[in-house]
């Protein structure tokens, strides 16, 4: 075997690493099968600490590629939001927020919508702290002259009320903190 570089394995490839981990083969006969070396395996096993992941599916309320397929044709049909939600059993909010979360009436496309609806629900979400520096610093400011996350939350939205960048919420900096402690 030799040194490769990094491989990001399908789903499927996944799967059938996690079946033959259940079964018992050890990491380096399971790379081998990859024609890799046991370290490109690892990750995929230790991520969730051994356990297999659960499947992830949708959730039951969220729109399906066929409801979006549904709305990207009353769209071309010039459809009203009102007739393509009655036609879907949905609320009209649910349509105009679809619509408009994935570029507007023109220029919705079902299939793109749909991966991006399905790579925006993964989780854990990124925290708004780590992407913005400047508000961390403020933030940490105030933490250091003892004021709340309460009370920080409150002040920026005071001090900033037309800079959606720096809100942010205390329950945020309460999660910040619990983490940076772990």
């Amino acid at each position: 075997m030799k040194r490769r570089t990094r491989i990001n394995y399908t789903p499927e490839q996944k799967a059938f690493i996690w079946d033959r981990y259940k079964q018992g083969d050890s990491l380096h006969d399971i790379a081998r099968m990859f024609d890799r070396y046991h370290s490109s395996i690892m990750p995929t096993i230790h991520q969730t600490g051994g356990y297999r992941p659960p499947v992830r599916k949708r959730h039951r309320l969220a729109l399906s590629l066929d409801e979006r397929e549904e709305i990207s044709r009353g769209l071309v049909a010039k459809l009203s939001i009102r007739d393509i939600a009655a036609k879907l059993s949905r609320a009209p909010s649910t349509i105009s927020r679809e619509v408009r979360r994935h570029g507007g009436a023109k220029q919705y496309r079902a299939a793109k919508a749909d991966t991006a609806a399905w790579e925006s629900a993964l989780r854990p979400k990124h925290c708004r702290l780590i992407e913005r520096p400047a508000l961390c610093k403020i933030i940490a400011e105030k933490m250091h002259q003892d004021w709340s996350p309460e009370q920080i939350a409150g002040w920026l939205k005071r001090c900033y009320p037309d800079s959606q960048e720096m809100h942010v919420s205390h329950e945020t900096i309460y999660k910040t903190l619990f983490i940076q402690t772990r």
